[in-house]
């Protein structure tokens, strides 16, 4: 009876382990603008949703906020839990500000999230906050002065934990956006704004539609099994 009751507390702890448990960070970065000038921007981030056991959960929600200096407002980037990806939708990379816009470049986080916002090559989706709202916009309509990342791109609240404090510097914030990697897992596209296409040797493979069944090979010389 012991190692039944064992048993089921083990298959709990694992089913618990694919679950919904969540856990979260927030922390402040120094971003440089295309002008040189900079802005805070308050990062917030929890970890949640489908994931292996045993492992952490991807990123589940996240929230940039800043001041827009021309208007003095706050506003807010939100990227919400996605039921069909088991997480969040992007990781993002560049914030700039031009008068009373903001532009926000993103790169989606895998490859379900790539193929849910349409394949993108190069691999970016741009939102643009104009009139309080931020709407997605063509890479063609982001300035082309707008070029380089300003944000902590890979596994953020990692980064922010390893090197401490609450306030990100900018300079921390380039050193970790260029920090070495192993040869052949290069990404060219998530240290500059790119403007043309990749290689697709670079991208997610092409989403599946369907199995489709074998051609039928024909015997030889007309007769059954090649006779």
């Amino acid at each position: 009876m012991m190692k039944r009751w064992a048993i089921a507390i083990l298959l709990t702890i694992l089913g618990g382990g694919v679950s919904a448990c969540a856990d979260g960070a927030s922390w402040k970065e120094e971003v440089v603008l295309h002008d040189g000038s900079k802005i805070h921007v308050e990062r917030n981030l929890i970890r949640k949703g489908r994931h292996e056991p045993f492992q952490r959960p991807s990123i589940g929600e996240q929230r940039l906020s800043f001041i827009l200096p021309a208007t003095k407002r706050p506003v807010v980037w939100k990227d919400e839990f996605s039921e069909d990806l088991g997480s969040a939708n992007f990781l993002p990379m560049m914030l700039e500000i031009d008068k009373d816009m903001a532009y926000l470049v993103v790169s989606p986080m895998g490859c379900l999230s790539y193929n849910k916002w349409g394949r993108p090559n190069p691999p970016y989706v741009v939102f643009k906050y104009q009139g309080k709202t931020w709407n997605r916009i063509a890479l063609e309509e982001l300035p082309v002065r707008f070029k380089t990342p300003n944000l902590i791109i890979s596994a953020p609240d990692d980064a922010v934990k390893q090197v401490g404090g609450n306030l990100v510097s900018a300079e921390t914030v380039k050193e970790l956006n260029n920090r070495r990697v192993a040869a052949g897992t290069e990404q060219p596209h998530l240290k500059q704004i790119l403007r043309e296409p990749v290689a697709s040797s670079q991208l997610c493979p092409p989403q599946l539609k369907g199995f489709k069944a074998p051609d039928l090979i024909p015997p030889k010389d007309g007769g059954e099994g090649g006779k």
